[in-house]
């Protein structure tokens, strides 16, 4: 029988307080001794026996009553990456004497982790979580067992409820970049070409019926025969749509790309990861900005979030973010259609750019007169398969193949650019991407 096994048979004995084998040891051994010393007359055998029949009259006299309980802490449903405490509250039964607790590491097997011993009249028992994956997760349980004198009688083991929760993707600092100005409203932070209310000067023109005294120029006015005011750029806000590629998870190692990531949670570093972060800190930089922002799943058009602005949107989409992490996997076709974009918004499609349909995808939204913003996340550090031959040339094909829809995708006028963790290639590129007369191919 394995490890494993034993501990899981362990785990699943009846509950209520028992006699452990130390007991059933500590009765035959005292008794024998005592009574071989007796017949044989010698006190030595008497006296190696007695503490352990006095120990067993012990452990029955104060017999441990009632059923000790453990209570966790709730822990909230969301929270930020990092460290987080909560606390475990003992309620030991009369009679008990030690608490045997063990809390597994997150992401262990439940055989693992030390095993603290406690008074069982212990305070309340701080327990420190750190956990910088994003994600859903197990984060603590308590398996316990309590034991009364000498530890001849226990209570358990028992396996602690799972207690989880999801650990929202990070959000990163980053420049915020120049959008395109939407059609409609007045009350963004993005100049648009039009005139308007601004602190910016957009032209010195003569007056014309309409025009308010406010607005006249008069140091232009005092050297002109006729009247000249001040006409400024309006600002618009902007409309940005993340489109996520959540059918592929591809990490550093071309072997592994056939498997699946063990557990909930993407891989480490792979591309679906690193499209997640990036779709975080994006919108939390537009959003600030007091822009609306959504999110497009090109695998689960379902599993979308319409543009909103303020806190509470970006809340919204990073906990749509672990849904779509959590419901990712392969879709035949992506999917991003036309009500799914507003019109003049900027559209991000961060993928790794492995198939043709999702070129198409990011092609077609250029033509119905979007900016697009293509991301590229697949890892650059790239390792062929060293169980086969064809491995180096496998992997050299696959750059190349991506390579060429990237070219495929400058030449229909979409911006491409890897990302990088302070997003200065993305405002880079925006900016090159917002000046009138400038291509928007880099």
């Amino acid at each position: 029988m394995s490890r494993a096994d034993r501990v899981k048979a362990a785990f699943t004995r009846p509950a209520g307080w028992r006699a452990t084998d130390a007991y059933a040891r500590a009765v035959l051994l005292g008794v024998g001794l005592v009574v071989l010393g007796s017949l044989l007359h010698q006190v030595e055998l008497v006296l190696f026996g007695a503490p352990f029949v006095i120990s067993v009259l012990f452990a029955l006299a104060t017999r441990p009553g009632g059923t000790p309980t453990i209570t966790v802490r709730a822990l909230p449903r969301t929270a930020e990456p990092g460290a987080s405490t909560t606390g475990i509250e003992v309620d030991p039964a009369s009679g008990t004497e030690f608490l045997a607790v063990r809390l597994p590491a997150p992401g262990t097997s439940g055989d693992l982790g030390p095993v603290h011993l406690l008074p069982a009249g212990t305070d309340p028992i701080v327990v420190k979580l750190r956990r910088e994956a994003w994600g859903d997760g197990v984060d603590l349980r308590a398996d316990h067992l309590f034991a009364g004198p000498d530890g001849l009688l226990v209570h358990g083991p028992e396996v602690g409820v799972e207690r989880g929760r999801v650990v929202l993707p990070p959000v990163d600092a980053l420049p915020a970049g120049l959008l395109p100005a939407r059609a409609a409203g007045l009350v963004g932070v993005h100049r648009t070409r039009r005139p308007g209310d601004s602190t910016e000067l957009r032209d010195i023109r003569a007056f014309q019926p309409g025009d308010r005294l406010r607005r006249i120029d008069w140091r232009v006015s005092l050297r002109s025969p006729t009247l000249h005011v001040r006409e400024h750029h309006a600002e618009a806000d902007a409309d940005v749509v993340l489109a996520l590629d959540t059918r592929l998870d591809l990490g550093s190692s071309v072997a592994d790309w056939s498997t699946g990531h063990p557990g909930r949670t993407p891989r480490p570093g792979g591309s679906l990861d690193t499209a997640v972060r990036a779709a975080a800190s994006l919108a939390a930089g537009y959003l600030q900005q007091g822009d609306r922002v959504g999110l497009a799943d090109l695998g689960r058009p379902q599993l979308g979030v319409r543009p909103g602005i303020g806190r509470r949107q970006l809340l919204r989409l990073r906990n749509q973010l672990v849904v779509c992490a959590r419901s990712a996997g392969w879709a035949p076709k992506p999917v991003l259609n036309r009500h799914q974009i507003p019109h003049g918004a900027l559209v991000v499609v961060l993928s790794p750019f492995l198939d043709d349909h999702v070129v198409e995808v990011a092609i077609q939204a250029a033509r119905r007169g979007s900016l697009v913003l293509a991301v590229d996340v697949l890892p650059t550090d790239l390792r062929p398969d060293t169980e086969t031959p064809w491995g180096a040339g496998a992997l050299r094909i696959i750059v190349l193949e991506q390579r060429t829809r990237i070219a495929a995708l400058k030449q229909h006028g979409v911006a491409v650019v890897p990302w990088d963790e302070r997003g200065h290639s993305v405002a880079a590129t925006l900016r090159h991407a917002n000046r009138p007369g400038r291509p928007v191919v880099r």
